[in-house]
């Protein structure tokens, strides 16, 4: 009915799953076939009884196929139809407040012939975004799709880099990672045999290192390491380690490459080398939206 869209996890995964986009405790698995207004009220009444004290955030969305996306407008009308059935005072519209607020995601999966009503803390959520599409815009002097990558990326963490603060950025050319990181007032010092784009090799708060990113060593720690190379991905954990082992970051965010079919064995070898060799603690892998035949990883170093 759903395809490869959806799947049943285990009961309680120890980990986040690095492939999934979003995670949700169906409550309901409703047939298509009733009204809007009937399955507006049958979703309204769900959510109340299932989540009957925290603050909701409501959202809808459809499996990421074809006949999925041919239903937005349906999914659209029915997230209204049963918002304007819910109180007004338990809707939290701040999406970004969720996690602090102590609120329930709860969202809405509307497929050709169900609707599948489900929630989560959204503390514990893989993503605060309706079905895990968290979609950044491009902007127009962007080198590369790349930058939407690392937005991903920050969008999810707790803080991310601020005015002064060093970051090195491994493989940087042609800078499309630099360049989103000197627009939030950091320092950057890029590491690339290859040219910038000419108005970031002018910016003074970049500093352009034109060698091997394998040979580069820092003259003092920094605060953020970014590594976004198409390179071997052991290769590159075993870079990414090194640099924790040697205490020359704080934090880390990265997307290894995983052009492979079978990609999990190398997932694991992943994580034990930059955990168990490199020291990089609190350690998350997932491949974001915008992410293809890859993944981002993100850590920190304990000070």
């Amino acid at each position: 009915m759903l395809g490869e869209v959806l799947v049943e996890s285990e009961k309680r995964p120890s980990e986040p799953p690095v492939f999934a986009r979003t995670g949700i405790r169906v409550q309901a698995s409703l047939p298509a076939d009733q009204t809007p207004e009937q399955l507006a009220e049958s979703i309204s009444a769900r959510v109340l009884e299932a989540v009957p004290t925290s603050a909701l955030v409501l959202q809808a969305f459809t499996p990421d196929s074809p006949a999925g996306n041919r239903m937005a407008d349906e999914a659209d009308a029915l997230l209204e139809a049963v918002r304007a059935r819910l109180p007004p005072e338990r809707l939290l519209e701040e999406t970004w407040r969720a996690r602090e607020a102590g609120a329930t995601l709860v969202e809405l999966c509307v497929a050709p012939g169900v609707v599948l009503v489900g929630s989560v803390p959204a503390r514990e959520a893989l993503s605060l975004s309706p079905g895990g599409r968290q979609r950044m815009r491009r902007s127009a002097d962007s080198p590369s799709r790349a930058a939407m990558k690392l937005e991903e990326a920050l969008v999810n963490l707790p803080f991310e880099p601020g005015r002064g603060e060093v970051c090195v950025d491994l493989g940087a050319a042609p800078g499309g990672w630099t360049q989103r990181l000197v627009a939030r007032g950091a320092r950057v010092i890029a590491v690339d045999p290859a040219k910038l784009m000419p108005e970031l090799a002018r910016q003074p708060r970049v500093e352009h290192i034109q060698e091997s990113a394998f040979a580069y060593a820092p003259e003092e720690p920094a605060d953020w390491l970014f590594c976004d190379m198409a390179w071997r991905p052991i290769e590159v954990a075993q870079l990414l380690a090194k640099w924790g082992r040697r205490g020359w970051a704080s934090h880390l965010v990265a997307n290894i490459k995983l052009p492979m079919k079978d990609k999990n064995p190398i997932l694991v070898r992943v994580r034990h080398i930059l955990t168990q060799e490199g020291g990089w603690q609190g350690l998350t892998m997932r491949q974001l939206y915008h992410d293809r035949d890859e993944v981002t990883v993100t850590a920190h170093k304990v000070t």
